[in-house]
């Protein structure tokens, strides 16, 4: 298997992986993703290589930001430092309403987030 081939194979794993914690059926997340089942299937089974487009409707319905599944993909290099979106996924501690409320507020604060605020010590 290529790396290539294997990239695609592991990013399937962890959108099941991530649907699975999410205790989405694969039904569900097609629907809420706007995308056919059978595809869906593909891209988790690494049979597909989808765009950034399908791949951020996934990530939304998934309740995780974009830039992961691209990062994962080879879309995006790996950002410096830890991803916490998925070591708040990974909390076994944590209720998944829990998950999806810290990920959420975390997005909040990204998306409100300018340049300029990251160069602010107050």
């Amino acid at each position: 298997m290529s790396e290539l081939e294997q990239r695609w194979n592991d990013l399937g794993e962890f959108i099941r992986e991530q649907r699975r914690s999410g205790q989405l059926s694969l039904r569900k997340l097609s629907e809420l993703a706007g995308i056919s089942n059978p595809y869906l299937s593909q891209v988790e089974r690494g049979l597909r290589r989808p765009s950034a487009d399908i791949l951020q409707r996934i990530a939304k319905a998934l309740e995780i930001s974009s830039e992961t599944l691209y990062v994962r993909a080879g879309m995006l290099d790996q950002p410096d430092g830890d991803d916490l979106v998925a070591h708040i996924r990974r909390d076994r501690w944590l209720t998944e309403d829990q998950k999806r409320t810290l990920v959420h507020i975390y997005d909040s604060f990204r998306s409100g987030s300018t340049d300029d605020d990251t160069d602010r010590t107050d």
